[in-house]
Formats: C-alpha cells, sequence, structure tokens
C-alpha cells in the first residue's frame, strides 16, 4: 500500500496555518481536482486525499491527534479511504460540485405546466422553391395530449390523489450538513417521482403516459430566399406540454437541390451564358434566363471571355430584408470548332486585315520579357 502524503503538503499549508487557511486551502484544491471539471491525472484519487486530508486538519481533537501521531498513530487512519469520506455532503461528486460552483440538481422536476418539447426535421427542397419562396404540406409524427384521459395518464379523475409524501409538489427538501453550515436542496419525490400525483388506474389509452403518437399535416409557407441550412421555426407544432403547458415548436432545417443552370452565391445569382465571336466583337442584345423569367440582356461591342455582366435586382430576396440580389452573367465566348469554305475565306480576309495590328500587339508583348 503507498505510503500517504502529509495532510499539509496535500493541503499546500504549514503547520501554523489557522482554521480559516485550512478552509481555504481546502477549497482551492477541492476546485482543482474535482473530478467534474479537472484535466488533472488520477483526479479522482488527489480529491478524495484532499478530502481526507480536510477531514482531519479541519477538526480540533484529530489535528491534534495527527500532529503529536501522524498517520500510523491517528485513530481515524482511512476515514477518508472510501464512500464515507463524502456523507457529510449528502450523495457524492455531484452534490459537492453543486455546493462549489453554484450549480442545482439538474434532476430536480417542476410539478407546474411544462412546454412540450421541441422538434427538429430537415426537409429537402427544388432550388427554385427555396429562391421564389412556396407552400408545402408535410407529415410529423408528435407526442401529442392523450384525448382519452387530457393528459392525466389516469382512466378518471377519481382515481388520481395527491401524493402524501410531498404535499402534491413533486419535489422535497433535504437539509445537509457541509463545511459552510446546513444547506437546503430539493430532490425529486420518489414515492410519485416527480409527478406530484397518484395515479390509482391507468388509462388505457396511454397507459398513464398521458401522450400518444399522432401523425400531423402542417402546411409550411417557406419565404423566398431560404438558402440551404436555414432553419425555420413553425410554432405548435413539436410535442405536447405537461400539466396543461403549451407545445413545443418544430425547427425545419432546410437542403436545397442544386440547379442545372444557376448557381447561388448569398443573394446573387450567377450564370454562364455563350455568345458568337461575332456578337462579342460587333455587340448583340440576348432574352437571359433569370429566376423570374427572361430579361433582355444588352452585349456591349469588344466584349472579352469571362466579361461579367451585372443585371441589377434579378437576384434572390433577402429573407429579412426588403431588397433582392443581382444576376451576374458571365460572357464565354465560344470559338467554332468546324467551319464550311465560306466562312474560312471570311476568317482568312479578317486576318490579313488585322496581321499588322496582330504584329503590333504581339510585339508589345514579347517586350514585356526583355
Amino acid at each position: 500500500m503507498p505510503e500517504k502524503r502529509d495532510y499539509y503538503d496535500v493541503l499546500g499549508i504549514s503547520k501554523n496555518s489557522s482554521a480559516e487557511d485550512i478552509k481555504k486551502a481546502y477549497r482551492k484544491m477541492a476546485k482543482k481536482y474535482h473530478p467534474d471539471v479537472s484535466k488533472e491525472e488520477n483526479a479522482e484519487q488527489k480529491f478524495k486525499e484532499v478530502q481526507e486530508a480536510y477531514d482531519v486538519l479541519s477538526d480540533s481533537e484529530k489535528k491534534n491527534n495527527y500532529d503529536q501521531y501522524g498517520h500510523q498513530g491517528n485513530p481515524f487512519q482511512g476515514f477518508g479511504s472510501g464512500a464515507s469520506s463524502f456523507e457529510g455532503f449528502g450523495g457524492g461528486f455531484g452534490d459537492i460540485f453543486s455546493q462549489f460552483f453554484g450549480g442545482q440538481n439538474t434532476q430536480r422536476r417542476y410539478n407546474g405546466p411544462q412546454k412540450g418539447e421541441d422538434l427538429e426535421r430537415v426537409m429537402t427542397i427544388e432550388f427554385m422553391d427555396a429562391v421564389l419562396g412556396t407552400k408545402k404540406d408535410i407529415s410529423v409524427v408528435v407526442q401529442d395530449t392523450c384525448h382519452t384521459c387530457g393528459g392525466n395518464g389516469a382512466a378518471s379523475k377519481e382515481d388520481i390523489s395527491t401524493c402524501q409524501n410531498c404535499n402534491g409538489k413533486g419535489h422535497i427538501n433535504v437539509d445537509q450538513r457541509t463545511m459552510f453550515g446546513t444547506m437546503r436542496s430539493q430532490q425529486v419525490c420518489k414515492n410519485c417521482s416527480g409527478r406530484g400525483e397518484i395515479i390509482k388506474k391507468r388509462c388505457t389509452s396511454c397507459a398513464g403516459a398521458g401522450k400518444l403518437r399522432q401523425n400531423k399535416n402542417v402546411s409550411v409557407n417557406i419565404p423566398a430566399g431560404i438558402d440551404d441550412n436555414m432553419t425555420l421555426k413553425v410554432a405548435g407544432y413539436g410535442n405536447g406540454g405537461t400539466k396543461g403547458g403549451p407545445k413545443g415548436d418544430l425547427y425545419l432545417t432546410f437542403r436545397i437541390k442544386p440547379h442545372k443552370v444557376f448557381r447561388r452565391r448569398n443573394y446573387d445569382i450567377h450564370l454562364e451564358i455563350p455568345v458568337s465571336i461575332a456578337d462579342a466583337v460587333l455587340g448583340t442584345k440576348v432574352d437571359i434566363p433569370t429566376i423570374y423569367g427572361d430579361v433582355t440582356l444588352k452585349i456591349p461591342s469588344g466584349t472579352n471571355h469571362g466579361t461579367i455582366l451585372r443585371m441589377s435586382g434579378q437576384g434572390i430576396k433577402h429573407v429579412q430584408k426588403n431588397r433582392k440580389g443581382d444576376q451576374l452573367v458571365i460572357v464565354k465566348v465560344e470559338t467554332p470548332n468546324q467551319i464550311n469554305s465560306e466562312e474560312k475565306k471570311l476568317y482568312e480576309k479578317l486576318k490579313n486585315i488585322e496581321s499588322t495590328k496582330s504584329k503590333s500587339s504581339w510585339q508589345k508583348f514579347k517586350n514585356l520579357f526583355k
């Protein structure tokens, strides 16, 4: 069995430390090694070691005995070597953590009305439905109030009686002795499991649960501009509440299918269009598809490959703001793969006309490398 460390070393104090110093040191070390928060190796064992040291040094009689005889002569040796060392806190690590860090028993229940649980669903929709908005009917399975018993879980009202153990509160008060004095906390009443009521005969429809699984049809208005991974709240379409509490809500997270041609960038639409060499050089007007229909766009003369033309207000409506994005048209100048004899003659003629201009441009380009 490993040799025990000196209790003063465990708390990091001297033998001349006052009772207040011992208490401060204990609180500091207990927080440091508490298993719920500490990342130290063997934190639980160290926490027990700190507790054991404080149990001895905080008691004047035990402290005097330890100062005279050490571990071997201490009649309370092993006092903190098991679960008994935590009895003063009334329930182990969870309660100690609560007292040190200001938490409360997370298992506490309340006997009043409670809102039903929210539901989360993923919904996949088409691109055009997302950018223009639409209305969809969906079906969800919810835990709703049992219509037979009205949610009380009993066969009749006569089968419900107030729990005598907690007087209908659903919890009981428990006094605990700690190093800070007597502290009062609340615990779930075991007699009624926090309901505050005892049911003698359960409802045959819901078996006493007070709720039943039901299919509900929901008509959802999907606003224009909804984007991938956005979430829409549909109020009142979650699980039913308890004790007359309101229903939970339904949260729909959207997945948007990609479009064959349009590409979305925030609230703008990107669209690539093919333009012939002649139209790029001479300029033209083209009916461009948008999410709202065709709109005529002017292609200026001398337009280069990759030029981006902006169509203001032809993008997606903002979900929360009264404005729209733009449509950005990317020009892709197409070079023909095959030409007939007549076209070839025309291109050769054009080449001869541009030869002088082309030589001048090429020479300027080469001069950049000198």
